[in-house]
């Protein structure tokens, strides 16, 4: 997965914690269709990605989470996309959802329905056909079972 203009063009502050996503996804992809390492893959995404400071931390941020949550992020995928083993899911479908549930459920600085959002915006960028629609059904599940514990 390639970094895209997208990811290039410069654009309006609201779109970096996309973009951050975006770049969160790439890693996340690499790291689980090659045998790189953490500190290799973060080594081919340079400053020369026009994400300001703020940007890059954050998207570092949630490798760093979705990586130590992994285990229970893929367990949360399991419950909740029974039909999809998560290690023959879409590796853009797999890590897309990670990204989000890692935010809902163990991030705590986005709301849930941003998560969502940002989500599925993305799933129409990267993911096939139907995956907006997975993505939005597997995560609003994730969602009320969050209000259901608070």
């Amino acid at each position: 997965m390639t970094p895209t203009s997208a990811t290039r063009t410069p654009e309006p502050l609201a779109n970096n914690k996309r973009r951050s996503r975006v770049v969160t996804l790439q890693v996340l992809y690499e790291l689980d269709s090659s045998e790189h390492n953490l500190e290799t893959v973060l080594s081919t995404y340079p400053d020369d990605i026009a994400l300001p400071k703020t940007a890059r931390t954050f998207s570092r941020n949630l490798v760093a989470g979705v990586l130590a949550h992994r285990e229970e992020i893929d367990k949360i995928i399991e419950t909740f996309a029974p039909s999809w083993p998560v290690h023959q899911m879409a590796t853009v479908d797999r890590n897309i959802l990670r990204i989000a549930i890692y935010e809902i459920r163990f991030g705590g600085h986005t709301p849930p329905k941003v998560a969502i959002n940002e989500a599925v915006e993305i799933a129409k960028i990267f993911g096939a056909d139907g995956t907006p629609k997975f993505v939005n059904g597997v995560l609003g599940s994730v969602m009320e079972e969050v209000k259901e514990t608070l």
